[in-house]
């Protein structure tokens, strides 16, 4: 089988990349935005049985007008250059999964595939995201991302210089949630859907939302760590600007559609998740 992703310089992209080949398969690269020439990334889709789109830069950044541009075109124009190469293809892939994430949901409640979704500003660009993958017009999966953990990028990444110096902290009341997925749930979340040959929109995170103060506590007490500071949310606004929402709300977000076709999480707790990367 050859896979082709989009985004595969990127945490996630590296991840499932080792992942495929350790399993056998041919992963190629496809880098959209370094490609002038439509017919260049027709010829490279038309080479593959799986295409995957993890385009798009980090929301972790402080959201500038100029950043939330670069957020809404990353996505949504590399996104539509590949539908249309895939329109065009005479040979067509025989899955297309593009990315979504759960921050399309509104902040704190329970949601699942079936809910209503938030009028911000990150919601909007998940639903145009959406919206464009599945014009593509053959089998299409899209992936609702939570916090993706993993030690070698994401979240996790981030946080562990500042809390091995003893300088992490809760963030504002530390009640926020956070729906997440370790990276080995996620690779085999991948694989699932690809062996099952199944379409639709399924979120991509653990059935056990976390909050931001439970993962703080356990992250500190496996780092054997203290825990004194909080940030203020006045500090995050001031930081991320627009994109402090998405990190003092949150979202709690459910896994529906994953559990019905018979998934089964390895890391469903957060302490779990962190304690296999010590």
């Amino acid at each position: 089988m050859r896979i082709i992703i989009c985004g595969s310089s990127g945490f996630i992209g590296k991840e499932l990349s080792r992942f495929f080949q350790n399993k056998g398969y041919e992963v190629l690269a496809l880098k959209v935005r370094e490609i002038t020439k439509l017919e260049e990334i027709i010829e490279k889709v038309e080479a593959s049985d799986i295409l995957i789109n993890l385009s798009g830069v980090s929301i972790f950044s402080r959201w500038t007008p100029s950043y939330k541009k670069s957020l809404h075109s990353s996505r949504i124009n590399t996104t539509k250059k590949l539908v249309q190469a895939i329109k065009l293809c005479k040979n067509k892939p025989k899955l297309f999964i593009s990315t979504s994430a759960t921050g399309i949901y509104k902040y704190e409640q329970f949601s699942d595939e079936n809910s209503s979704y938030s009028d911000s500003y990150l919601s909007k660009i998940c639903q145009d995201w959406e919206n464009e993958a599945f014009i593509a017009n053959i089998p299409t999966t899209i992936f609702r991302f939570g916090v993706v953990i993993g030690k070698n990028g994401g979240m996790l990444k981030k946080m562990w210089l500042p809390f091995f110096l003893g300088l992490g902290g809760i963030i504002g009341n530390g009640k926020q949630s956070i729906s997440w997925v370790h990276i080995d749930d996620l690779c085999n979340a991948y694989d699932y859907i690809i062996e099952n040959h199944f379409e639709g929109v399924f979120n991509l995170c653990s059935p056990l939302p976390t909050t931001n103060f439970e993962l703080t506590k356990t992250l500190t007490k496996l780092m054997k760590r203290p825990s004194f500071l909080s940030i203020p949310a006045a500090l995050i606004k001031l930081v991320f600007l627009g994109g402090a929402s998405f990190i003092l709300k949150g979202q709690k977000v459910i896994p529906k559609h994953l559990l019905e076709k018979g998934f089964i999480f390895k890391y469903k707790s957060i302490q779990d998740a962190l304690k296999s990367f010590f």
